[in-house]
């Protein structure tokens, strides 16, 4: 498994920050930092439950890790192991195509809190 691990790890630091295949199914990691942070340059289609690239469980934690959580208090309110956490974190991450949790809390943020679009400027 920790080879697995490295690569996964590898892959996430070579590739271009702001690229994700959540793109085509909701907001970019940029897209989402802009959002969270009210610096969104251009109209970003708002999210909507459906497309996201996270199941219902990872949904759950990504919202826990979004809060400061550690894994160790996700998995006690969720009554699940630790590992088990570890788990759907890397998962979330490599879906996201992030490489943190500050990123990951962006994301959700983003997604909690669309804003809307104005029309004609």
């Amino acid at each position: 498994m920790a080879p697995a691990r490295h690569v996964r790890r590898s892959v996430r630091s070579t590739r271009h920050r702001g690229f994700t295949d959540v793109g085509a199914r909701g907001l970019t990691i940029d897209q989402a930092v802009d959002l969270a942070l009210g610096t969104r340059q251009e109209a970003a289609p708002a999210p909507t439950a459906e497309t996201s690239p996270l199941t219902h469980r990872e949904q759950q934690i990504a919202e826990l890790l979004a809060e400061g959580l550690s894994n160790r208090q996700i998995a006690d309110a969720l009554v699940i192991s630790r590992r088990t956490v570890d788990g759907h974190a890397e998962h979330i991450l490599d879906k996201l195509a992030v490489s943190s949790r500050t990123q990951v809390a962006a994301w959700v943020a983003a997604r909690a809190h669309p804003r809307p679009v104005q029309a004609g400027g």
